[in-house]
Formats: C-alpha cells, sequence, structure tokens
C-alpha cells in the first residue's frame, strides 16, 4: 500500500459509513419507513429484498465514482484553464 492509499483509507471509510446512512434513510422513504430487509428474511417479499440491494449498490457505486474522480483528477483551476486556452488546446470533456 502506498502513501496516497494509505492517506485516503480514511476518507474511504467515513464515505462508506456515510453512505450506509444515506442508503438506510433512502430505504425508509422508499419502503414506508421500514427497516432494510436482509437477504435471508423470509418475511420480506423477493422484490423488496432485490430493490434494496440494487439501490444499495447503487448508493455506494456513486460514493465510489466521486471518490476516485476527486482523488484522480484534481479540480481545475482558473489559471490552468486560462493557460490551456492561450496554448490553443481544444476543450476537453472525458
Amino acid at each position: 500500500m502506498n502513501g496516497r492509499q494509505i492517506a485516503l483509507k480514511p476518507a474511504t471509510m467515513a464515505a462508506g459509513a456515510a453512505g450506509g446512512v444515506v442508503f438506510k434513510s433512502l430505504w425508509r422513504r422508499v419502503d414506508g419507513g421500514r427497516d432494510v430487509p436482509k437477504a435471508g428474511d423470509k418475511s420480506r417479499s423477493w422484490r423488496a429484498v432485490l430493490l434494496a440491494a440494487a439501490l444499495q449498490g447503487a448508493v455506494f457505486a456513486i460514493i465510489h465514482a466521486v471518490i476516485e474522480r476527486a482523488v484522480t483528477r484534481p479540480p481545475e483551476t482558473a489559471d490552468a484553464a486560462e493557460a490551456a486556452e492561450a496554448a490553443g488546446a481544444e476543450d476537453r470533456f472525458d
């Protein structure tokens, strides 16, 4: 594990915990205040279990993408954008 990964570990753990809170809050809105169903809970429908799994995956995928994006591509400053424009660089949206 390199220094960058070690430095990011607390941030990713905090983001994961926040994602859990966001997911539970969203789920309670979706399912009328009920707790998140466990996969082995026979009293809950397949629909509820699969929908909860899909929503949880989506929340954590979004959080993962935000963290990766923030780490791999620092925000551009006005100076960097002006320098690229002055050099004749085209706008890139990637």
